[in-house]
């Protein structure tokens, strides 16, 4: 039995919803790094679950789809990445409640040139989740190579923040702890970027059938 447009339109629709639960989690968590607010960090690792059943809701629709439609060609390659795609998305609000629990480990206050290089990494990243997501749902091969290519500044602005606070611990003790704490944000940052290079790599292959994946070694 062919497929329908509505049941096409309500993954789609499904992805989409995903992915704005998971970019709310990471702006979200990035807001309580930046205001040390405990309770947005915590309201970040209580909505988790959200997305957790958003993937599951999606990798069975994807199922019986396959399962009772037996798709072909394009609409097969369109359901399987989607069925990859809600993994890197899962763990990129993974990544997100990471965040949000190395803020409440944080003290008051964080380094300033930290203030400065964390916004301009979550932007980054956000830009490249929503535009990778795009780039799968409108078939944009050109959409998800931009992403791939912005995937470079993001680490290096990652490892800029590492090298800045490597310097401030070793000038001030006391730096360690909160010090470590960013670190490990950014690094968060930079995996949740890897993870949008999937979903570009993901849907090259879809639109083309060229698996470009692995081209440069991403984190997970």
């Amino acid at each position: 039995m062919p497929l329908k447009d509505n049941e096409l339109l309500r993954l789609r629709e499904d992805i989409m919803k995903m992915a704005s639960l998971v970019e709310a989690a990471i702006d979200s968590a990035i807001k309580s790094l930046m205001t040390m607010d405990r309770a947005l960090a915590q309201m970040v690792s209580r909505n988790d679950h959200y997305v957790n059943a958003m993937d599951v809701r999606i990798d069975e629709a994807c199922i019986v789809l396959i399962a009772l439609r037996q798709p072909v060609a394009r609409d097969l390659r369109f359901i399987t990445t989607a069925m990859k795609i809600t993994t890197d998305l899962e763990r990129m609000a993974d990544n997100a409640v990471s965040i949000a629990n190395r803020v409440l480990e944080l003290p008051e206050e964080i380094p300033g040139f930290a203030i400065v290089r964390i916004p301009q990494m979550k932007e980054i990243a956000l830009g490249m989740l929503t535009d990778a997501v795009a780039s799968f749902l409108s078939s944009d091969k050109g959409l998800a190579m931009d992403v791939i290519t912005r995937d470079q500044l993001l680490d290096e602005l990652n490892e800029r923040l590492l090298n800045e606070l490597v310097e401030l611990m070793t000038k001030d003790a006391a730096s360690i702890i909160p010090a470590s704490k960013i670190s490990s944000i950014s690094r968060y940052i930079e995996r949740i970027g890897d993870h949008a290079t999937n979903i570009a790599e993901m849907v090259i292959y879809m639109v083309e059938g060229q698996i470009i994946k692995h081209m440069k070694n991403n984190s997970s």
